[in-house]
């Protein structure tokens, strides 16, 4: 792959703590490709921010008795980054709106950029407004049904069907703080109208990679006439809006988050639109945002710039049968399942369980059998091949090299196999769930190996210790074909061996240790804690 890699990861809501949902959506999923293109020595950028001016903290703070947007995202988003240092995923850059000196005047310079240039439009048009509260309501101060699919939905956009909503739109509207029902006021707000840049965006999705679910969503919203987005709105939390007559209004976040992806580059790359086409990681309910109203955006500021080169989605990650929620806390936190299970375990659950395409459901039990599953199968089979070493080769790594039919017919299974794997790891053929199922496969294998040649033992110690040796080519194998799924035991499987942390993933990692080289014994689990 030539030239840089740019990741990206939907910036979380600091409304909560992260939950189980959230890291089987875009962020271990990011990092699984991070670490096998940094393993390949290619240049890659993984970023994310905190998505502090959503208008859900600022209710998270009014619902907890009266906190300010402030406090609510100071206290969350110093939670959320240290769970993903827990989880091993690795940002390069972590953008933090409300700390970082020249951000709010970049997002008010691109508003203020397209509203001069035609781009944005005032428009006055009915919005609800709760009269108790006194504060009109949009996004997660509204509620109702969503006009295009029924379902209960926020305002601006449906988690649903995806679709966005004008907020008076939505049938029974009633607001979130008080559950009053909503009156429907005149407002005047920004819009930035898509429908002149449907051809612009019928190209662009020509070109993307990206799942068929989120196709349905573009074909649909062209086909019904592309709406006119409000890009601001009336109230206190967020960014605010610099151009004239509408100083009282903040910028509508998710329309922040196009110039808030820009910011995470460096400056130069940014300031002249000189960026590598993204691969971006998301939920299916921010598909509409990623898919229509960003690269909309970036055409007509930014023309000449390279826009997304891939969208990899993930459906909703069910609990007992309900989304995942942070806002209306259904949910298993994160630290909590780090806490109980380790990284390498919920990362190797998670990306086994993806969402991929339909959605799928979380259950302690699941999590338990895949605990199960490394300290049985994984963590067993070196216990025993690192024992045996450590009993039949004075723990150095033997003089007999691998040889025999069955050892051929092992290795030519494992190229076929990490070839696989690499497809199932880049961007082209990302598939984290048949990655795991790869590894698992390799693991299944080898201890069948172990089985069959333990025997060797009695008959022919030479033949017993070449059969180790087999293994530990696999072992090193395994440390590097595994650690962009399992990086914490993955390095300390590299550790033992003797090896380099963050190998390529390729059939030369399958190489045994120099003859008579010390191994050390393991001396706790070597995935999972």
């Amino acid at each position: 792959m030539s030239g840089p890699v740019w990741i990206t990861a939907t910036p979380p809501t600091p409304n909560g703590e992260l939950h189980v949902g959230h890291i089987a959506g875009p962020y271990v999923a990011g990092d699984v490709l991070r670490r096998f293109l940094a393993a390949d020595k290619v240049e890659v950028h993984y970023t994310t921010g905190l998505d502090d001016h959503q208008s859900y903290v600022a209710v998270r703070g009014l619902k907890d008795g009266g906190r300010t947007g402030g406090e609510v995202a100071d206290g969350y988003g110093v939670s959320i980054v240290r769970v993903w240092q827990q989880a091993e995923v690795g940002f390069d850059n972590v953008v933090h709106p409300r700390k970082e000196d020249g951000y709010l005047a970049y997002v008010q310079d691109f508003l203020h950029r397209l509203y001069d240039a035609g781009h944005v439009v005032a428009r006055t048009r009915p919005l609800p407004y709760c009269t108790p509260c006194q504060r009109w309501l949009y996004e997660a101060y509204l509620t109702g049904k969503c006009p295009h699919c029924g379902s209960s939905s926020n305002g601006n956009a449906c988690e649903p069907c995806g679709r966005p909503n004008d907020c008076a739109d939505l049938a029974e509207p009633q607001c979130t703080v008080c559950d009053t029902p909503a009156e429907i006021r005149d407002a005047a707000r920004l819009y930035f109208p898509l429908a002149p840049l449907a051809d612009r965006l019928k190209t662009f999705w020509t070109a993307v990679d990206m799942p068929p679910h989120l196709r349905v969503l573009c074909d649909r919203m062209l086909a019904d006439g592309l709406p006119e987005i409000a890009v601001s709105h009336p109230g206190e939390w967020g960014v605010p809006v610099t151009v004239p007559g509408f100083e009282d209004q903040r910028v509508y976040v998710w329309f922040e988050m196009a110039p808030g992806y820009l910011w995470e580059l460096p400056a130069s790359e940014r300031e002249k639109g000189n960026w590598p086409a993204a691969v971006q990681f998301f939920g299916f309910d921010n598909g509409y945002f990623h898919a229509v109203l960003f690269p909309a955006l970036y055409a007509v500021l930014h023309p000449g710039a390279a826009l997304a080169r891939a969208f990899v989605v993930n459906e909703f990650y069910q609990l007992e049968g309900l989304k995942f929620s942070t806002s209306r806390q259904h949910a298993i936190w994160a630290h909590e399942a780090l806490a109980e299970a380790g990284s390498d375990v919920l990362r190797h659950h998670v990306l086994a369980d993806r969402p991929n395409g339909r959605q799928t459901s979380f259950t302690r039990a699941d999590l338990a059998r895949t605990q199960e599953l490394l300290t049985v199968q994984w963590n067993g089979w070196l216990e025993r091949l690192f024992a045996a070493v450590a009993h039949d080769s004075d723990g150095r790594a033997p003089e007999e090299r691998p040889e025999g039919p069955a050892w051929q017919r092992l290795r030519a299974r494992l190229e076929r196999t990490v070839a696989e794997l690499r497809e199932a790891y880049s961007v082209e053929g990302f598939d984290p769930r048949r990655a795991v199922a790869l590894l698992n496969e390799v693991v299944a294998g080898v201890n069948d190996f172990w089985y069959v040649h333990e025997h060797e033992r009695d008959r022919s110690p030479s033949a017993h210790r070449a059969a180790l040796t087999a293994q530990l080519a696999v072992a090193g194998a395994l440390s590097a074909w595994a650690a962009p799924v399992m990086p914490a035991g993955a390095a300390r499987l590299a550790a033992l061996l003797g090896e380099d942390a963050d190998r390529a993933v390729d059939a030369a990692a399958l190489t045994p240790p120099p003859a008579g080289q010390p191994l050390t014994l393991p001396d706790r689990p070597v995935f999972g804690d």
